[in-house]
């Protein structure tokens, strides 16, 4: 999962220097939730069998039974990548952490930078 925060760092920060000036600001915190969403459903598929699954989100500080729930679903990665477990364990604090870029926080930092104040 590092190389792929540090290729995706590379190509959003490219991406905002040149098309964040011309975008609204509910696009970025549009596009800021769907990655983030689609990086849970990475970790979710990397994990694999529901076993590890269970385990990893309780590890993760999810409630128990919903991660069991969730672990033990057969809905597809997308859609377990919005339940409450989910967003409990890999919680936005903890994907910063790891390294994921914010598209919100790249939108702002343009719009409204330090030295204008």
């Amino acid at each position: 999962m590092q190389h792929r925060y540090a290729k995706l760092r590379l190509y959003v920060q490219g991406w905002m220097n040149y098309f964040g000036i011309g975008m609204k600001y509910n696009d970025a915190v549009e596009l800021d939730h769907w990655l983030r969403r689609r990086i849970r459903m990475c970790y979710l598929k990397q994990w694999g069998r529901a076993r590890s699954r269970i385990g990893r989100l309780i590890k993760l500080g999810s409630p128990k039974y919903h991660a069991i729930l969730t672990g033990l679903s057969r809905k597809g990665y997308w859609h377990l990548a919005k339940t409450l477990s989910t967003n409990c364990g890999l919680s936005k604090t903890y994907l910063d952490e790891q390294g994921l870029v914010s598209i919100r926080t790249l939108w702002v930092g343009i719009h409204y930078p330090a030295t204008a104040r």
